[in-house]
């Protein structure tokens, strides 16, 4: 791993995703038996748009993906999903490897835009594909999943109509 030169000052990024524990409606969140469905629904929409504003910003956003010995995107089979692996920095990348216990070796990476991934690598995949974002990071991660929204229609998981 570089930085971005010797007087060249390194690019600090702020994940936004610890922004996520601030959300409504949280799985540790309890929320009271008389809250009403229309607070649900604010909720609900809420929730939403908080991450579509999350998944543009990435989309924008040049990550980290790390490359398996052949070269190839380094990504990981869980629950029937093969995921990208991607990190938003350099320290993300080092947590990570710190966390598979791997943070003697060099990580050799490829800098990709997060639509790319998303629009152009995941289809490239067989099965359902998705990326994992910060995977191993103290902050939390964020995983943008196979399905209608967030990859191409082609290659999404039908959820069966679930709104």
């Amino acid at each position: 791993m570089t930085t971005g030169g010797d007087d060249i000052p390194e690019q600090q990024r702020r994940s936004r995703l610890a922004d996520l524990a601030d959300l409504p409606g949280r799985p540790q969140e309890q929320v009271p038996a008389a809250t009403s469905a229309e607070n649900q629904k604010n909720q609900l929409l809420s929730a939403r748009r908080e991450f579509a504003a999350l998944l543009g910003e990435f989309r924008r956003t040049a990550v980290l993906v790390p490359l398996d010995a052949n070269g190839d995107l380094w990504s990981a089979d869980q629950g029937g999903v093969r995921w990208i692996c991607a990190f938003s920095d350099e320290e993300a990348l080092a947590q990570f490897a710190l966390a598979r216990g791997e943070a003697g070796r060099e990580w050799a990476y490829r800098t990709v835009l997060g639509a790319r991934l998303l629009d152009v690598m995941v289809p490239m995949l067989p099965g359902p594909a998705g990326v994992a974002l910060d995977a191993g990071s103290v902050d939390g991660g964020m995983l943008f999943p196979p399905v209608v929204g967030i990859v191409p229609d082609a290659v999404a998981v039908d959820l069966g109509g679930t709104q």
